[in-house]
Parts: C-alpha cells; sequence; structure tokens
C-alpha cells in the first residue's frame, strides 16, 4: 500500500490535479489517480475535488489511498483454448464469462489463474496481471496475446501504443445501420453520473474505432470493428455513441435487449510482430456457440 502523501502547491505544481498528480506520482497510471480523486481520497485545503480542479499556489494536497484487498493469486487448473503458443507468447480464446485478471470481487477462476498453472509469465505488469498485455472484458469472448517472458512483453506492449498490431471484434449491435462503414473518433473517460460506465468525453483519451457492415437484419446489425486505440468500454461506448448499441449489453444496452449472459461481442482476430522473430502474426477465432447460435435464430425471425 502507498503510504499517504502530501504536498503544498508551488508554482511549478499549478494546473489541473490528475495531471500534475499523475507527474508527481509517475508509478500510478492516470486513470488510477483520477478514480482516487473522485472517489474522495484526495482532498485539497481539507476538501475533496473534482478531476479537473485547477490548483493554486498555496493549495495542500494530500492523497490517501484506500488499502488493497489480498488477493491471493494461486495458479488454478482450468482449461484453456491456447490457439498458439512458443517460449515466448501465447494466444488464447478466452470464453464469454471468464474475467482476464484477479480484482477485488473476482479474486480468482480467472485467465490469469488459468495461465499460471500453465506456464510462466512476464512479471512487468505487476503481481496481479503477469503476462497481460491488453484485456478484454469478462463477458466478451476471443483472442488475446500474452507474454511468457518480459522481453515479449516489452514487444508486445510498443506494438499496442504504436497501433500496429490488427485488432478486429465482431458485434451484434441494436438497429439498422444505413452506411457500409465509418469511423468513431472520439475521447473516451469515466463517466460523470455513473462510475461503473466509460462515456465520451472532452478530456478524455483519443479513441479511435473503425467498423464495417457485415450483414443486416430487419432489427439489428452485425458489424466486425477495428481498434485503433484500446479504451476500456470502447466499442460497447463508441457504438453506442452513434445510436447503435451492442446487443446483450447489460450497462450501456437498452432494458429490452437479446437475451444472454452479456454483449454479443468476440474478439475474432489478432495480429502482431513476434517479439523475437519479427515475423508477423495473425490469428482468428470463429464464434462462439452462443453467438452463431444466435445469428441462426435471427436467420429465422428477423431477416430481411
Amino acid at each position: 500500500m502507498m503510504e499517504e502523501v502530501k504536498l503544498t502547491v508551488d508554482a511549478a505544481l499549478t494546473g489541473r490535479i490528475d495531471k500534475v498528480l499523475g507527474h508527481h506520482l509517475k508509478q500510478f497510471s492516470r486513470s488510477q489517480i483520477q478514480k482516487w480523486v473522485t472517489d474522495g481520497n484526495v482532498t485539497v485545503n481539507g476538501q475533496p475535488v473534482k478531476p479537473k480542479y485547477k490548483l493554486a499556489v498555496g493549495d495542500q494536497v494530500v492523497v490517501s489511498p484506500e488499502a488493497p484487498q489480498k488477493i491471493d493469486l494461486e495458479p488454478e487448473n482450468i482449461p484453456l483454448d491456447i490457439v498458439y503458443e512458443d517460449d515466448d507468447v501465447l494466444v488464447v480464446n478466452k470464453p464469454q464469462g471468464m474475467v482476464v485478471h484477479p480484482a477485488p470481487g473476482h479474486p480468482n477462476h480467472t485467465l490469469v489463474n488459468a495461465l499460471l498453472y500453465h506456464s510462466p509469465l512476464s512479471t512487468i505488469n505487476g503481481e496481479f496481471r503477469p503476462g497481460i498485455v491488453h484485456r478484454i472484458d469478462k463477458d466478451t469472448s476471443g483472442l488475446l496475446m500474452v507474454a511468457k517472458n518480459d522481453m515479449a512483453h516489452r514487444s508486445l506492449a510498443a506494438q499496442l501504443k504504436a497501433k500496429t498490431n490488427q485488432r478486429e471484434y465482431v458485434a451484434l449491435v441494436h438497429g439498422v445501420i444505413k452506411q457500409e462503414a465509418g469511423t468513431i473518433d472520439a475521447p473516451i473517460g469515466r463517466s460523470r453520473k455513473d462510475r461503473k460506465k466509460q462515456a465520451i468525453v472532452s478530456d478524455g483519451r483519443h479513441a479511435v474505432t473503425h467498423f464495417k457492415v457485415l450483414k443486416r437484419y430487419r432489427h439489428y446489425t452485425l458489424v466486425s470493428c477495428r481498434l485503433e486505440t484500446g479504451r476500456t468500454h470502447q466499442i460497447r461506448v463508441h457504438m453506442k455513441s452513434i445510436g447503435h448499441p451492442l446487443a446483450g449489453d447489460p450497462l450501456y444496452g437498452p432494458r429490452k435487449t437479446l437475451p444472454g449472459k452479456g454483449q454479443y461481442l468476440h474478439a475474432r482476430e489478432l495480429g502482431f510482430k513476434h517479439p523475437r522473430t519479427g515475423k508477423q502474426l495473425l490469428f482468428t477465432a470463429p464464434l462462439p456457440d452462443y453467438f452463431q447460435r444466435m445469428l441462426d435464430h435471427l436467420d429465422r425471425i428477423d431477416s430481411n
């Protein structure tokens, strides 16, 4: 646990509080700092403030992070659908309903628990996210690349940052999209109305999604989505923003939606350069049974 931090603002520390603290506390992500501010774990002159609060000379800042919940990370013998594996990387097809890594509320039975039983993993991402270079949501299925050592992790993370890897998803959305393809370029950050949600906000992080129509039904559209960036809930937030939320999405979708255990979203394609050989690799994973069965059902009852 990080100890309480106290700062007195001088001329070099003025500006937005989340940015100032991000510069001062480099070991923590900006999103983590913003969460502390929003949760009231950061005070200025004894009062909680918002992430956009601008610090002035003389302000007294206190950062008091809460103690993290104790999690014992244990290897678990959980079956994995491994699409590719060598000494440096593996590609796994994650099922819907599996959390990627332990966190408060999900201390075990995660993909990381299963991976630890199977193989050594990189250590760069900290105690509870070994090997994890990028994530997909619990109820999103599909392909993830995993680093088995720190060399591979650095390479894969750099590719993500440089946007040179390929990530394509298949999504079933509400409504009929008229255009054949489009691009959504809108910044994403935590919703100011509901902390469980992300939203398009002016001061959010840059986010770009390219989509293409695969098939139209009478009330739904099947699309492919290619990510330039990988923000939390990006496809779910972006598609909702153009009036086409994902079917089955309990957080961003309408109440009257398709039955199931979550959003109809599958990470179908993943491509990257091998960290050691430099060879371009490309993997695909077919739609899981629950997703294909729903499309077959729509073919019968909702086809044009």
